[in-house]
């Protein structure tokens, strides 16, 4: 029997704490490691830093094979691991381009304009039905993202714009996700993503390639680390737990990196980096808790329709 559904059992406090813990634990990493591409891309072009990423990643994930064996490199879906980390390699390198161009507080800000996109490409490609309110938090958050870039003003950055560029394929990502999600487990999306990531991501990488001085090396390879280990935890936190349930906890990784870039690199984020962010994550949580509830009540509608059990 599932311990999770004995009553009076502490499992169900249990599971939301554990994946509570998994989406802190997910921020402070995600975090640290934009703190180390920053510090690395002064002395290397983040191309080269995001295929190092994959491949000290891919290393790192290979462990899993230890628990679940040779079985979890099987797939139906081969073709959409690859279509999906082909994505997630252009959001990659597009996020790192991004770290190493702009403010770090306003890169990440930037990036969690991702579930705008996700709105507008379930629309899109699945159909799904969007009403007003959600259409409003989708305009909300991005007159947040303009507050951000400041359009037409001395302070707007090119970079800014690819910034964007990666938090719309990591929406196509986000998609792709709930299909694999549905027939593969974790540990066969997490290492298969990973392995799949190093052949992709090697082209961009060549194209600027120079070797990386020598103290470089184990700053890439706690990258790789940091990269997997924190998609290990958010993948799992998802799991166990509603993803919008769990949304302001990921945003944790902004003030993390707000306060380590003004640490490290003296970095203070401006007010409209503030203000725009708060808007761009207002926006997310809302349609994060709209998603939610219209799902509660399909279910519940699903059930229904069904009648009661025959005894």
């Amino acid at each position: 029997m599932n311990p999770a559904v004995v009553p009076g059992a502490a499992a169900p406090l249990a599971l939301p704490l554990r994946a509570v813990l998994m989406m802190v634990a997910s921020a402070c990493l995600f975090g640290l490691m934009a703190i180390l591409i920053r510090h690395a891309s002064h002395e290397m072009h983040p191309f080269q830093i995001a295929f190092f990423r994959s491949l000290f990643g891919a290393l790192a994930a290979a462990p899993l094979l230890l628990r679940g064996g040779t079985a979890l490199l099987h797939t139906h879906r081969l073709g959409f691991y690859v279509l999906r980390c082909g994505i997630g390699t252009l959001s990659m390198l597009a996020a790192f381009w991004s770290i190493a161009h702009l403010p770090l507080a306003q890169a990440i800000a930037l990036s969690y304009s991702s579930p705008l996109f996700v709105t507008i490409g379930a629309v899109l490609f699945l159909g799904e039905v969007v009403r007003m309110r959600r259409w409003s938090a989708v305009i909300a958050g991005f007159i947040g993202v303009l507050v951000i870039v400041r359009p037409g003003s001395d302070a707007f950055a090119a970079a800014s714009l690819i910034a964007l560029l990666g938090a719309a394929f990591a929406g196509a990502v986000t998609i792709s996700i709930k299909f694999l999600s549905r027939s593969d487990p974790v540990d066969t999306i997490v290492l298969l993503t990973t392995w799949l990531w190093v052949p992709l991501s090697l082209p961009a990488a060549l194209l600027v390639w120079e070797w990386p001085l020598a103290h470089l090396w184990p700053w890439l390879v706690v990258i790789g680390v940091l990269g997997t280990a924190g998609q290990y935890t958010w993948t799992h936190a998802l799991r166990l737990a509603e993803a919008s349930s769990l949304a302001p906890f990921s945003y944790l990784q902004l003030v993390i990196v707000a306060v380590l870039a003004w640490l490290a690199f003296g970095e203070v984020p401006d007010a409209y980096t503030a203000l725009g962010a708060a808007i761009v994550i207002g926006a997310s949580l809302y349609i994060a808790r709209r998603e939610a509830t219209l799902a509660r009540a399909l279910r519940k509608e699903a059930l229904a329709a069904r009648g009661p059990p025959v005894v």
